[in-house]
């Protein structure tokens, strides 16, 4: 395990103890807006999470085209802030830093079992698909795998739990520290993709849009396009969450921002080539450096947006994790609330969606 997730396992740990004394004072607690109380409560902020990233075109749709501040109104001022990985949004929210954040399954997974359900609420689906296991040319099988070099992520998030069951699956192991059948070495995406242009790895397990930069950029290979991995195609990529304190002391504001959301998605699926140019404006204002039109649209295609959070993908990431020896065995019962979710829909005409492990 690398110092650095050493390090961001160490401040998780020391947030979750710090919360019980934030959920006594909590950063929000001057935050009501006057002349609001009970389920009418709103918060004069709202701090939300995302990361500059396709996976969360959602996010950065809703913020660049003002659609959170619009369904917000004028009561609530939209604070954003944005991570790199899912171990520090978490932290973030644990502290109360932030009050929502778009995130992937496992860090979200990780979050309430450290947790012990206490800290955060999945409210929303947001994308699902857009990951896999883009390889060198002469690697055509998990067998061609032994003794080959595959980066992910970070150690313990979505990509790399994925990574690691499927190997266990086609009967390969990898451990934590970079040994077994299959040296799997976590490292920011960034570094991946250098990595595996100067050919110093043989793959990586990665979301999009890196996904696309190593097949059209590196000429590399897809071995796994994960969606095949999973019923009907669809697996849980990036959802929305919030804690359990502001949800339970700001629903008028919740409700508000689940609304954005839905507007969001809406908007993407009904302006695909705006929302592409909306996106990744976002992502330059966000990085400096928009993404190349050709891996724009390769990303957008690959990804499905949609409120549902494919709730039965999440319990599956779950038990993948406890099997690979990243997770001790967890109780997800109460992780979702989808009421707010469901009663917008059902009030603009759409298909609620489920909890349900299995469809």
């Amino acid at each position: 395990m690398s110092s650095r997730t050493i390090r961001a396992l160490a401040l998780a740990t020391a947030a979750v103890a710090a919360s019980t004394a934030l959920a006594a004072c909590g950063s929000n607690d001057d935050n009501t807006a006057e002349g609001t109380s009970g389920a009418a409560a709103e918060a004069k902020t709202i701090n939300l999470g995302y990361f500059p990233n396709i996976t969360h075109a959602p996010a950065l749709v809703g913020v660049n085209k003002g659609l959170f501040k619009e369904a917000l109104g004028s009561a609530t001022t939209l604070e954003t802030k944005t991570f790199n990985a899912g171990p520090a949004a978490i932290e973030a929210l644990l502290s109360g830093a932030i009050d929502a954040t778009y995130i992937g399954p496992n860090p979200a997974i990780n979050g309430w079992s450290t947790s012990k359900g206490t800290a955060l609420k999945i409210i929303a689906g947001s994308t699902s698909g857009g990951a896999g296991l883009v390889v060198k040319e002469g690697i055509n099988s998990a067998a061609d795998l032994k003794g080959k070099k595959i980066a992910t992520p970070q150690l313990g998030n979505t990509q790399d739990v994925a990574l690691r069951a499927w190997l266990k699956e086609n009967g390969l192991n990898a451990d934590t520290n970079g040994g077994g059948d299959v040296s799997v070495l976590p490292q920011d995406n960034a570094t991946a993709i250098q990595a595996f242009a100067q050919g110093t790895i043989d793959g990586a397990w990665v979301p999009e849009p890196n996904y696309s930069k190593l097949i059209l950029e590196s000429k590399g290979k897809v071995l796994v396009d994960e969606k095949t991995l999973w019923p009907n195609q669809e697996f849980v990529t990036t959802h929305l969450i919030v804690s359990q304190k502001f949800l339970k002391e700001y629903p008028g504001t919740v409700k508000k921002l689940l609304q954005g959301h839905i507007s969001s998605v809406k908007y993407i699926n009904d302006n695909n080539a705006d929302a592409q140019t909306a996106a990744n404006a976002q992502i330059e204002a966000l990085t400096g450096k928009p993404l190349k039109p050709e891996i724009l649209a390769a990303a957008f295609k690959n990804l499905k947006f949609t409120h549902d959070p494919i709730a039965s993908s999440l319990y599956t990431s779950a038990k993948h994790a406890e099997d690979v020896g990243l997770l001790k065995p967890v109780d997800l019962n109460g992780i979702y609330d989808l009421g707010p979710l469901n009663e917008l829909l059902k009030a603009d005409g759409q298909p609620e969606v489920s909890d349900a492990a299995a469809s």
